[in-house]
């Protein structure tokens, strides 16, 4: 058998007769930038994300960059995240000339530790950027609460979390979010893509002139902005893909279910933690194991592709070591990074498959410990 950690080609033929309609439209009608797909996608997205307003750009990282600069974040200012993430979080504070101060991980589900978020505050601190990671929320209630005290802005990175939940709210569950739609995300286009969403109505008009060269209306800039546009081809598949979000996300929780409680008996197999008050979309499903990269090699001999998200946390990458950041700083964080695995996990996953998953899991484990 041959499993893929994510296989996109099952779930591009099941939906290959909706979309060739929906990319011949947008080729015959010669309109690819800004144009009225990206429109009916901005709509229907936030709408999706109860927000008032959808921005769309080109990718998740741009979305971040663009919503920091809108805010007004910038040079020498802090922004507190999480080392634990994708590399293009924190990168896009240092780009804008703030810092990035970061802060370790609550051990039980790799979400930012809203307990030691006083421990980081300066009189430099202007914004905190929690990370939904692998499909989960942070504790928002808790970090909004500090926030306000302490007169900090909130962007959400949920580019890991389309459709998932805190307190029955989709995320982002304060003013602004940003999302990628990079392929293999639970709501993926065709190359790279992204959006930023919000209910303020100020950074949204900001951003449409930061995405267009600082100009909304052609040939009258504004502001320097950057090219960073959704196209309408990506746009339209998008809006295709967003018809069947909630029912690939049902179907990645109750496949994530099945690993959980088929693999919840193995002592020496940490499965994933859910937040009672959240609704988890499993981007990823992520266990833990001391003998990580062994059960890792094990399960490709297996033809079982498994992957490590992720497997230098941001701080110990060479840029972020050149500021001094060392081995040592953020041990919940380095020790997830040693023992997390990222098992197979996508809609379109049979039974049959996770049953042969879990099966050599447990082989693994019967015969290493």
């Amino acid at each position: 058998m041959n499993i893929k950690l994510v296989d996109l080609v099952r779930q591009n033929q099941r939906i290959k007769s909706e979309l060739l309609p929906i990319i011949e439209e947008v080729i015959d009608s010669a309109e690819f930038v800004l144009g009225k797909s990206l429109e009916k996608f901005e709509r229907n997205f936030a709408s999706y994300c109860g927000k008032k307003y959808a921005i769309g750009v080109n990718s998740g990282t741009d979305a971040l960059k663009l919503a920091l600069i809108a805010y007004g974040i910038g040079e020498s200012d802090e922004v507190i995240t999480v080392p634990n993430g994708y590399f293009s979080t924190a990168m896009v504070i240092s780009q804008i000339g703030a810092r990035p101060v970061f802060v370790d991980v609550n051990p039980q589900n790799y979400l930012i530790d809203e307990n030691k978020l006083a421990k980081v505050l300066t009189s430099k601190t202007k914004a905190i950027v929690p990370v939904h990671l692998y499909g989960q929320a942070a504790e928002m209630d808790t970090i909004i609460g500090f926030a306000h005290k302490h007169d900090l802005i909130v962007i959400e990175d949920a580019c890991q979390a389309h459709g998932a939940k805190y307190k029955s709210k989709k995320v982002p569950y304060g003013e602004t979010g940003v999302f990628s739609f990079y392929p293999g995300k639970n709501l993926g286009c065709f190359g790279d893509g992204g959006a930023l969403v919000t209910d303020n109505p100020t950074i949204y008009d900001k951003i449409l002139y930061l995405r267009n060269d600082g100009a909304k209306k052609k040939y009258s800039h504004k502001m320097f902005g950057f090219k960073s546009r959704l196209d309408n081809l990506q746009a339209a598949i998008l809006g295709l893909k967003l018809s069947h979000l909630d029912k690939w996300n049902q179907k990645r929780i109750e496949n994530a279910y099945k690993y959980s409680q088929l693999l919840g008996e193995l002592e020496n197999i940490k499965i994933p933690k859910i937040c009672h008050d959240r609704s988890h979309v499993y981007h990823l499903y992520v266990i833990e194991c001391q003998k990580r990269n062994a059960l890792q090699e094990y399960l490709k001999k297996n033809g079982i592709e498994t992957g490590i998200h992720y497997p230098i946390p941001i701080h110990l990458q060479k840029p972020y070591r050149d500021m001094g950041y060392k081995k040592g700083d953020f041990p919940i964080t380095e020790e997830k990074a040693s023992s997390v695995l990222s098992l197979p996990m996508f809609p379109e996953l049979k039974e049959e498959e996770l049953n042969f998953v879990v099966d050599k899991i447990k082989s693994f484990v019967k015969k290493n410990y």
